[in-house]
């Protein structure tokens, strides 16, 4: 497998709170079950509600279940407090108790 090069102009130094932007703490996405499908399944429309947005989302969770790298995922999810999505298997009703406690 090929190393992906950064682009050329970018962030070397991350903000505040988020992650290092060093090609290595992002690699794992290289692994996701979810790479190469449309992010539409993973994110809700402004108007999606009820089970419409609960279909998606167990259609998303399925997938994350078979996911070499769910666990770095929601980690990420987690340390970056990503507000909206599923992310390693879980959705931001989900996350939201766990981002909420962080910052007491």
């Amino acid at each position: 497998m090929s190393r992906r090069k950064p682009p050329a102009g970018a962030v070397t130094k991350a903000p505040d709170g988020l992650p290092s932007a060093m090609i290595e703490n992002w690699e794992w996405q290289d692994h996701a079950a979810c790479r190469d499908v449309n992010p539409e399944l993973f994110f809700s429309a402004e108007s999606e509600r009820g089970m419409r947005k609960h279909a998606r989302e167990v259609l998303a969770k399925s997938l994350c279940g078979t996911c070499p790298v769910r666990l770095k995922c929601r980690e990420h999810a987690l340390l970056v407090g990503e507000m909206y999505g599923v992310w390693g298997g879980t959705t931001e009703e989900e996350r939201e108790p766990a981002l909420h406690g962080r910052h007491r």
